[in-house]
């Protein structure tokens, strides 16, 4: 499979500082496929998420961009420590190859790593493909995401 030969290079370190710019940026047109609507300035866009918390990791494959994952690690009142996806994403182009849970696994040893009980992500009801990976991956649908626009 493709997941077998691809390899994970982090982006950021634990604090959020960007390690390899010139991959952050091979990333951004996988991201879109995902995210359309990040602007331009996409590095800038992401050092200010970074800021924020997010940490992002590539799998990478024959020296191009396959997918990536960002993802966070934050305490709150009901699971404690957790691992939250923010995005996951494979290259239309790789899909259904193993490279989803190929990015997956990788959060979720880091994060048992720092002490996190839970992996956490939300996904569009349309997504049906990246539903099936969640599913083969143990995750239940636990509650309802509401949504409002602040006007």
């Amino acid at each position: 499979t493709m997941a077998s030969s691809a390899h994970i290079i982090a982006i950021t370190d634990g604090q959020g500082q960007i390690l390899e710019p010139l991959w952050l940026e091979r990333a951004a047109a996988v991201h879109r496929q995902l995210r359309p609507m990040l602007p331009e300035a996409y590095a800038e866009k992401m050092q200010r998420v970074f800021a924020g918390g997010a940490r992002m990791v590539v799998a990478v494959q024959d020296e191009v961009v396959v997918g990536l994952a960002l993802y966070r690690l934050y305490e709150n009142t009901y699971e404690n420590l957790r691992l939250y996806v923010d995005d996951l994403v494979t290259d239309e182009a790789a899909r259904s190859q193993g490279i989803g849970s190929l990015l997956l696994n990788w959060c979720e040893t880091h994060a048992k790593a720092q002490g996190a009980e839970w992996s956490v992500l939300d996904s569009g009801t349309w997504r049906t493909d990246a539903h099936r990976l969640y599913f083969r991956h143990g995750f239940v649908i636990s509650s309802f995401h509401f949504t409002r626009k602040l006007s």
